[in-house]
């Protein structure tokens, strides 16, 4: 089984590293971080990623993942990266994302006609690559997998985990891993955090979610 990871500069880590410790926790699971260079690539905090293998020397992977960041505005318009998961996409056997993710998957025409999720704040980029934008954690069409926002990825490898191998399997990760989350607030989604806190940080990610519209809307100008 290969699963492959695209790592890439602005990348939220835990993106990343939420789904990368459930598939590794897999026996018989090989993991690949993807990128086009060998080179370390910095995320969203301190940690620097090193990428396994480039796009050239990629295998055929059997699941394709795109976490999110901030660096997905600049990947929506990435060709090389865009012409490497279609390429990917075409055997694999889940094609997948979590955050904002999926909007590099969109970019890249592999969302048209299917459900998808991603982050909260990002859900209205999904319309204009022609996915139909599902608010759930975990979101399953076909052999496309997306999760929401960053925590997400944990529950949607879980998800994939125990439909790769089954139930019991994906059980023995979660309890390994002893995911059993209580959080402290209630604030970790729009629906139950309280008003003024949303708004506020609405007003505060105002800059970059304008600079995603705008990728997004080249990106789905040059798809369509």
């Amino acid at each position: 089984m290969q699963i492959g990871l695209l790592v890439f500069p602005d990348v939220t880590q835990l993106d990343l590293t939420g789904p990368l410790q459930v598939f590794s926790s897999v026996p018989g699971v090989t993991v690949h971080l993807v990128w086009k260079r060998i080179e370390p690539v910095p995320s969203d905090t301190v940690l620097v990623f090193t990428p396994t293998t480039t796009f050239a020397d990629c295998p055929q992977l059997d699941v394709i993942c795109v976490p999110g960041g901030y660096g997905t505005n600049a990947l929506v318009n990435d060709i090389e990266v865009l012409d490497f998961l279609r390429a990917q996409a075409e055997t694999a056997r889940y094609v997948t994302s979590v955050c904002t993710g999926a909007l590099v998957l969109g970019a890249a025409g592999l969302l048209k006609g299917y459900r998808a999720t991603t982050h909260w704040t990002a859900m209205d980029c999904l319309e204009p690559f022609g996915a139909i934008p599902t608010d759930t954690r975990v979101c399953i069409d076909r052999n496309r997998v997306t999760g929401g926002g960053v925590t997400a990825g944990i529950d949607f490898a879980l998800t994939l985990v125990a439909d790769l191998f089954d139930r019991s399997t994906a059980e023995a990760v979660q309890l390994r891993l002893e995911y059993n989350p209580q959080p402290p607030f209630e604030s970790g989604s729009p629906r139950t955090a309280p008003k003024p806190l949303v708004d506020s940080y609405l007003e505060r990610i105002t800059p970059n979610k304008a600079r995603r519209l705008e990728a997004v809307s080249r990106a789905a100008a040059r798809l369509n």
